[in-house]
């Protein structure tokens, strides 16, 4: 391998398999018109210097098939492309539409870096120009790429600051003192190992008993065989972040138990009415007039799960001006099962309930670790086509996918424009819907990949997400959980 090659990680290679060959696909939403000389020249003095997008993905057949990036010289006319449009068209939106679902039916060219941008002078609902980013995920996984994003940006507020990424706060833990707080704090730490070794036994056995043979439930969103080259559409929601912030503080829970609570919330309604209207076609038995949904349906998540720290902002400007990845690249993610309980509820909090407990047990777990290491080695032992038929065998016996990824709290200039919104999906997943969560600033975007044939109408369920955060939203406030507002009455 020569010095200006640098092999590709396990993951990098399981991504290029030829069943799970997936493609980022992140609309960004512009305040402005693009100056595509201007859109350019950003790209050359940012993104151009970071090392994935100046190199090409490698086999070395002489070399045992071993695969690697090689670098090489960025030509922006192969990549930067800016179809001539009609300003006035009718119907911009479903024209975007159209076209990202068009883009990811054409394969990347191996012959230049995998990654191309297309600029879009066209004013949507949403904003007044759209350009919509094709990115190889081999290149990197979520947090990667949207850390790179912000390492290209400048805070709007501040055109000479790098945007700021939140923090977790550290927790204040109280410390009981005296021999009867020793024992206390032993008894804890006791019981939390013994958790952390059930749950992650549990969780193991459950995955490995989804490779081979436990399924969930045939429903109108389950897909099959070859899924992922089934047509897809593309669509996205731009919600209020502040009201999933008035959830989670009325409720004491995380962003996360919100989304994965609305998530299950909004799908049930989508399959209630999805099941409704089949018995009123004559296609399904006859059930209870008021809810349709058969009972105990096993539905399942697979949620991808980021086990590297959120690089620095300040790093990766750095590391882009050295042109040197110093380890902070590539796709370092795991599985993670959830179960979702597809149900109407009389009470819609109870799915955002819970979602937290799933998700608490969840932490209590070591099963992202274990699932990560178990594909290393398998990748290592077996090799990438192995490895594929394995997480393919997870995709194919689960539902569908989610993912979240935090972006920067408040508004940013990225390529020498004013950003809406951001809009990231993936196209190749073996799965038939996907739901991918991004915040930025105070939105929250809803961006969903789902297969045309079985979810012909995916509007339909964003509006479906939609109003279930609305009905948790004004049943938190009705029952008086949210600081400053009364009790209007009970639910």
């Amino acid at each position: 391998m020569s010095l200006n090659e640098e092999p590709a990680s396990p993951t990098a290679r399981l991504m290029q398999a030829p069943s799970f060959n997936l493609c980022i696909l992140a609309l960004l939403g512009y305040s402005t018109m693009i100056d595509v000389n201007l859109f350019k020249k950003c790209l050359e003095q940012t993104l151009l210097k970071h090392p994935r997008s100046s190199s090409l993905f490698v086999v070395n057949d002489k070399d045992r098939g071993k695969w690697s990036w090689r670098r090489t010289r960025v030509d922006l006319e192969n990549h930067v492309f800016v179809p001539d449009l009609d300003p006035d068209m009718q119907n911009p939106d479903g024209f975007v539409e159209d076209f990202t679902a068009g883009l990811s039916r054409i394969p990347l060219d191996y012959a230049k870096p995998l990654w191309e941008v297309h600029i879009l002078n066209v004013k949507t609902s949403d904003a007044n120009s759209v350009v919509i980013f094709k990115i190889h995920h081999s290149l990197g996984d979520g947090v990667s790429m949207i850390s790179l994003v912000l390492a290209c940006a400048k805070k709007l507020s501040d055109p000479e600051s790098l945007p700021v990424m939140p923090s977790k706060k550290p927790k204040q833990k109280q410390k009981s003192s005296g021999v009867v707080g020793l024992v206390k704090r032993l008894f804890v730490s006791i019981w939390i190992i013994f958790l952390v070794v059930f749950n992650t036994l549990i969780d193991v056995a459950l995955f490995l008993a989804t490779i081979l043979f436990l399924k969930d439930s045939k429903t109108p969103i389950k897909g099959g065989g070859k899924v992922d080259r089934a047509p897809k559409r593309f669509v996205h929601r731009v919600i209020s972040l502040d009201d999933v912030k008035l959830v989670k503080n009325a409720m004491n829970v995380s962003i996360n138990d919100v989304v994965l609570g609305v998530t299950e919330a909004g799908l049930s309604r989508y399959l209630n009415t999805t099941y409704e209207k089949r018995r009123e076609n004559g296609a399904e038995v006859v059930m209870k007039k008021t809810r349709a949904l058969p009972r105990n349906l096993r539905f399942r998540s697979a949620v991808i799960f980021n086990l590297r720290p959120t690089p620095s902002i300040q790093d990766l400007a750095e590391m882009m001006e050295k042109e040197e990845l110093n380890g902070m690249w590539g796709n370092l993610v795991a599985l993670v099962l959830l179960p979702l309980t597809i149900a109407v509820q009389d009470d819609p909090l109870r799915h955002v309930r819970r979602a937290k407990a799933t998700m608490d047990r969840k932490k209590l777990s070591l099963e992202t670790n274990i699932v990560f290491i178990v594909l290393k080695l398998l990748i290592k032992l077996f090799g990438i086509k192995t490895a594929a038929v394995v997480v393919g065998a997870v995709f194919q016996n689960t539902t569908m996918a989610i993912s979240n990824v935090v972006g920067p709290p408040e508004e940013i200039n990225l390529f020498g424009h004013p950003l809406c919104y951001i809009a990231p999906t993936v196209n190749g997943f073996p799965q038939a819907l996907v739901v991918h969560y991004q915040t930025y600033a105070n939105k929250l975007i809803i961006c969903l990949a789902a297969d045309e044939n079985l979810i012909p109408n995916p509007h339909q369920l964003c509006d479906d997400l939609q109003q279930s955060l609305q009905n948790i939203k004004e049943t938190v406030m009705k029952r008086g959980l949210v600081k400053g507002f009364p009790v209007c009455g009970t639910v």
